[in-house]
């Protein structure tokens, strides 16, 4: 039994582990066409450079809500088979080279039924349950009629659209960003690429001289100027405004990065501005000549573009680039954040089992109460890793937009849930790390559906000091919050459904029943004595818990209150005023004010462990608005747009904790913990603590 107590533990980390060696350090290597090098390469998109993996993944994203684009369709009570899948940077090189095959795809998703009648789709698509996915070629022939109804959509302010108009909006974009990255390349009609550029490169001294004669009204070239002057017309119209909206990829790097770095251009506006030297830029025609290898499959001339291409930002000073790109690419690769959520909701599971079985059988728990812990510090450890790698990649503080506020609270909450059971020891600090930590990771990964994560910042919030100060520390008010919060919740549940919040058992018990079971142990009765001696004073599950959660408190307060300060103080630089009653602000201060007001109510008697518990939980309703709420009202400087999604569920989550409170709230003849007929045999060197009311 000893050998299983210290071995099982460092099992489960093994197996973890090596999981996660085999994904960061197993040398993945290309295929056949060298995708995974092409994927690497730089861009510019939403104002910063970028790999092609991170656009394509980006774009799929935004039109799919998917990462990926299934290549076969699997019941959904099959779980266990893995569908084949197109990579989002193969995805891409489809639509930039091989639209044909791109069209096909099944990328538009459509679950409305009044849209999917008004556009006669209804037995058309891919279903995946609720869901229907639609080509392009499927849109094709009610292109006209989406962009009417967009048209139509858009005249009705955005908060009062109904849920029609909104996915009528929502596939407009879709399909209009489609269409773009079709052309972000390959401009429409030149089938091969790389001879269409070839013939317009040898053009351009006689369609310019055809051009000046027939503006100076000479006698012109009339073939030539056709030849010339019909692509040249559609270049320029494609190369109107290529930045607006930050949107259309930047394929092409300047000629001369010492001078002018950011000046990227898209491929018709670099084919545009060559027309005044006559020769085509390199880059241009790297592309073309990997676009046109990719789309007849030409295996060697592709890899053959991509390494020369590649071999070209190293030779003109675009190393910080390509190491961009390939860092990126990377992050991407290993989905550091993905594998984290996976081994906290594992970690999560073994939890509940340690609370489980400590009470009964306390060998058993204790493995599970190790093993959890062991496993929550490994997850942390990689979560702590892609927070780290993130922040390198952007050269900010961890904390910038929502997606990377919510990764930041779960690994702010892991960490108090760490320290709260390597102090406690009771399994009650696992169950709230790896919740809060699997948590706060998905909902990041919902909010990552809308596109790219690490954009530019508006210009009044870009200074790393108050990013790294003001923000970083008033997340932490919000993290311990909530840590608080669940503590709470945890402690309900306890003790509604279980008799253990008046038990006095602790890790250390469990570590010594396990002794003296062991062949060779200590003889169990000088154990029993032992524990029973270091029992007197001891304090049971639910007063650890109330202490945890006051101290917890303490920590948010701090936190928020100099949070908030900061806050003012960078407002007063930005916006010459300290405050402004702005949402963001005031929920600010109501999470300062409610912390203040639960801890002054405990220290004064007004409530106690029941009391302290339900107030806690009503915090989490006042963060999560502070946090999120505030940012989808569409009013005030803080305000980040109204997602209709996030809102559902913020209202779900709201409506969760008045429903805890209510239980919280329930007679004490409702709590299994405070009914003497439901409270077990005390397990030896374990008493439980009389009752009270």
């Amino acid at each position: 039994m000893k050998i299983l107590f210290k071995i099982i533990p460092w099992f489960f980390v093994a197996l973890f582990g090596s999981e996660i060696i085999a994904v960061f350090f197993a040398p993945k290597k290309d295929g056949a066409m060298h995708t995974r090098e092409f994927a690497r390469l730089p861009v510019v998109m939403n104002g910063r450079v970028q790999p092609f993996d991170s656009v394509g993944r980006n774009t799929l994203l935004q039109i799919r809500s998917t990462g990926d684009v299934p290549l076969e369709e699997v019941p959904s009570w099959k779980f266990w088979h893995h569908p084949k899948k197109l990579k989002s940077t193969d995805w891409l090189l489809e639509v930039l080279f091989k639209p044909e095959s791109a069209d096909e795809r099944p990328i538009f998703l459509i679950h409305h039924p009044d849209l999917l009648a008004e556009l006669n789709l209804q037995d058309k698509g891919v279903k995946k349950s609720l869901l229907r996915y639609y080509t392009f070629n499927q849109l094709k022939p009610v292109l006209a009629e989406i962009g009417k109804q967009g048209d139509q959509a858009r005249q009705v302010d955005e908060k009062l659209r109904n849920p029609f108009q909104k996915q009528v909006v929502k596939l407009e974009n879709a399909v209009g960003l489609y269409v773009m990255m079709k052309s972000a390349i390959r401009p429409p009609g030149w089938d091969d690429l790389e001879a269409e550029l070839n013939t317009f490169e040898q053009d351009i001294p006689g369609g310019v001289k055809a051009v000046l004669a027939r503006d100076s009204g000479q006698p012109y070239d009339k073939v030539v100027f056709e030849r010339f002057g019909a692509p040249l017309s559609e270049l320029l119209e494609l190369s109107k405004d290529p930045n607006a909206g930050q949107s259309f990829p930047l394929v092409v790097p300047p000629s001369n990065p010492s001078q002018n770095r950011d000046a990227w251009n898209s491929v018709a506006q670099a084919i545009v501005e060559s027309v005044r030297e006559g020769k085509i830029p390199a880059p241009v025609k790297y592309l073309a000549a990997l676009g046109t290898a990719y789309s007849t499959g030409k295996t060697d001339a592709f890899n053959t573009a991509v390494a020369d291409y590649k071999a070209w930002f190293e030779q003109n000073d675009f190393a910080p680039e390509v190491k961009k790109g390939r860092n990126e690419f990377f992050f991407n690769d290993t989905k550091a954040f993905l594998h984290s959520m996976i081994i906290y909701i594992c970690a999560f599971i073994l939890a509940c089992l340690s609370l489980l079985f400590l009470s009964l059988v306390p060998l058993v728990g204790e493995i599970f109460r190790r093993s959890s812990f062991y496993i929550i510090a490994l997850a942390f450890v990689v979560h702590t890793f892609g927070l780290g790698f993130r922040m390198y990649l952007e050269g900010r503080p961890p904390v910038t937009n929502l997606y990377s506020s919510a990764i930041f609270i779960g690994w702010g909450a892991v960490i108090f849930g760490l320290v709260l059971e390597r102090v406690y020891k009771l399994g009650l600090g696992n169950v709230v790390a790896s919740f809060a930590g699997f948590v706060t990771l998905l909902i990041a990964h919902n909010l990552a559906i809308g596109g790219d994560t690490m954009e530019m910042m508006r210009a009044v919030l870009d200074t790393n000091f108050w990013l790294a100060t003001h923000v970083v520390v008033v997340t932490l008010g919000y993290a311990s919050t909530f840590v608080a919060g669940f503590l709470a919740i945890l402690y309900i549940f306890l003790g509604l459904l279980t008799p253990i919040l008046r038990q006095k058992i602790s890790a250390r018990d469990a570590s010594a029943l396990a002794a003296s079971a062991a062949p060779g142990g200590v003889p169990a009765a000088v154990v029993t004595a032992a524990v029973m001696k270091t029992q007197a004073g001891k304090i049971d599950v639910g007063q650890a818990l109330s202490k945890m959660v006051y101290a917890i408190l303490c920590f948010a307060t701090l936190f928020s209150f100099t949070g908030t300060v900061l806050g003012g103080i960078w407002a007063d630089q930005s916006w010459g005023r300290f405050w402004g009653w702005d949402p963001k602000e005031n929920g600010a201060l109501m999470i300062v004010l409610w912390n203040a007001l639960v801890l002054h109510a405990r220290w004064g008697g007004l409530v106690r462990e029941r009391g302290i518990m339900n107030l806690a939980v009503f915090g989490n309703i006042l963060t999560s608005f502070s946090w999120f709420g505030v940012n989808m009202l569409g009013v005030g400087l803080h305000s980040y747009g109204f997602m209709d999604a996030a809102f559902n569920w913020l209202m779900a989550f709201v409506g969760s904790q008045l429903v805890i409170i209510g239980l919280g709230l329930l007679p004490l003849n409702f709590w299994r913990s405070y009914r003497s007929a439901a409270v077990p045999p005390p397990i030896p060197g374990m008493s439980p603590e009389p009752q009270t009311t």
